[in-house]
């Protein structure tokens, strides 16, 4: 069952919410983290994603953050790749498969071209079937395949490139 989530800019009040989420994939091994992070290093996080050019989204339900995105610049200081941005996103494991990644992703290719971006690219662990679909369904493309590059003890998993424009191309 879809739910109706509001997506708007994530503040510092979220942080806990999101180191809440975030730490989830972490211990679920859906992140390429090995060990949780602090509300200190996400706080530094979140200053490095200014709301004017690679903001932080999150999806609330009922008054209650139960997703964030981010787009986070590529290869930062190099020029070429300036309009080029990476989208994650997490979901609380209690509100996943009911549309808050879809409205997370769905507002950051929104927000892409006024925020000067015309290609986003997503970097998803090769076993992680329902985000691959997601990206797929919303015009996701797959772009590389790095094998073998996240180690979890024994669990030995692959990073699947997945990319779309957002913006026209220029003549």
């Amino acid at each position: 069952m879809k739910v109706a989530v509001d997506v708007r800019i994530a503040g510092s009040q979220d942080l806990p919410a999101i180191v809440r989420i975030y730490n989830q994939a972490v211990e679920e091994q859906a992140s390429a983290d090995l060990d949780p992070v602090s509300l200190e290093e996400r706080r530094a996080w979140l200053d490095a994603h200014p709301e004017d050019s690679h903001p932080v989204l999150v999806a609330e339900l009922e008054g209650r953050v139960v997703g964030f995105a981010s787009l986070s610049p590529h290869r930062p200081g190099r020029g070429a790749v300036r309009h080029t941005a990476e989208v994650s996103y997490y979901v609380d494991a209690r509100e996943r498969a009911h549309g808050v990644a879809s409205a997370l992703l769905e507002a950051c290719l929104a927000r892409a071209p006024a925020l000067g971006i015309e290609v986003l690219f997503a970097i998803v662990l090769d076993d992680n079937v329902p985000s691959l679909s997601l990206l797929a369904k919303q015009g996701f493309q797959r772009w590389g395949y790095l094998p073998g590059v996240a180690r979890f003890g024994e669990r030995e998993l692959g990073h699947v490139y997945m990319g779309r424009r957002v913006a026209k191309e220029r003549c």
